[in-house]
């Protein structure tokens, strides 16, 4: 795939500096290995220009739905161009329908990549056709038979030219479970080398930017649950990102060489009671975890920058044992 790959080189990176709107260098931002994260900028009101604006959710909906958690999701201050919503184990149910309900004033499905119950859709405005240059669609499958209780893993991806921007969305689902973090991993690479590889066409433009967003089912270790759990309720959570696996491995330089995430000021989105925002009290007593994420590179010759404006979890929604996760991107020509 030109110029998109996940990174598994041990060997150690310089962070790349970030700069603001007036060029600043932007010193406090905390690096990583392979995830530089990167602080959210303040939308200011009429500071579009000619930059692309991006909406982008991820949810493991837990094979529950109704169109008030959609509609939810989708809000009404719409200060987008183009929504991308990724999403996991989805029940038997037309949500591509519920979502083109709750933005049928703005916004029209442009396209979706599906595998079963990993969805991923993109909406635009009402006017698309005009600026659509692209629009691919691709999926791997990985795992056994997750599918048949609508917990399918793998990836679905979409390629999309949009006002001269080229991008790459992937949505994945990875193995479960604290202990299968070098699966994941694989995963992961196996995705990146897999999506697009075949029927390839050496004369397309490469992607500028490639998103990656999902339940990744990367969590925290190291500590036990109940400590865990008294540092969130003390909105010391922060303190808890040493302990996540994703960053660890990225660290490692194992994964995500490159890519950019937002601080993860939210709490752990996982695992919740199901009607509730009170962490797992069953037997299992599962540690909180940041399993569902969103990540972004900008690639090499991307000739773009990319700015930050929002990275949070949606907490009102309790209809899942995830808690959705939705940022905001802003990209503008350099």
């Amino acid at each position: 795939m030109g110029g998109f790959s996940i990174g598994c080189c041990c060997r150690r990176r310089k962070s790349k500096s970030w700069r603001s709107r007036d060029g600043r260098s932007k010193d406090h931002i905390m690096a990583h290995d392979g995830i530089k994260t990167v602080e959210v900028e303040k939308l200011l009101e009429g500071s579009s220009g000619s930059a692309l604006r991006i909406c982008i959710v991820t949810w493991n909906m837990n094979g529950q739905v109704s169109y008030r958690d959609l509609a939810e999701i989708v809000g009404n201050d719409r200060k987008f161009d183009l929504l991308v919503v990724g999403l996991q184990e989805v029940p038997r149910v037309n949500v591509a329908q519920l979502l083109q309900e709750a933005l049928v004033e703005t916004h029209s499905l442009m396209g979706e990549s599906v595998m079963q119950s990993l969805q991923l859709y993109v909406f635009g405005p009402k006017n698309y056709e005009l600026f659509l240059e692209e629009f691919r669609v691709d999926k791997y499958a990985v795992g056994g038979f997750g599918g048949l209780i609508r917990r399918k893993k793998g990836a679905v991806a979409v390629r999309i030219g949009f006002k001269g921007v080229h991008m790459l969305f992937i949505c994945c689902h990875l193995s479960a479970h604290a202990c299968n973090v070098e699966e994941r991993n694989s995963e992961l690479r196996h995705i990146s080398r897999s999506l697009f590889s075949k029927n390839h066409n050496p004369y397309s433009r490469p992607s500028q930017i490639t998103v990656w967003l999902g339940d990744l089912n990367y969590r925290i270790e190291g500590l036990d649950t109940l400590p865990a759990k008294d540092l969130i309720h003390h909105d010391l959570h922060g303190m808890l990102t040493s302990k996540d696996q994703l960053l660890q491995e990225a660290e490692r330089g194992q994964i995500f060489s490159g890519f950019s995430e937002g601080n993860l000021e939210f709490k752990p989105t996982y695992k919740y009671d199901v009607g509730t925002s009170i962490y797992d009290t069953s037997h299992k007593v599962r540690m909180p975890s940041w399993t569902d994420r969103i990540l972004f590179k900008i690639e090499r010759h991307g000739d773009i920058d990319a700015m930050l404006h929002s990275y949070e979890s949606i907490d009102k929604i309790h209809s899942s044992d995830h808690k959705p996760v939705k940022a905001l991107l802003s990209l503008k020509p350099n």
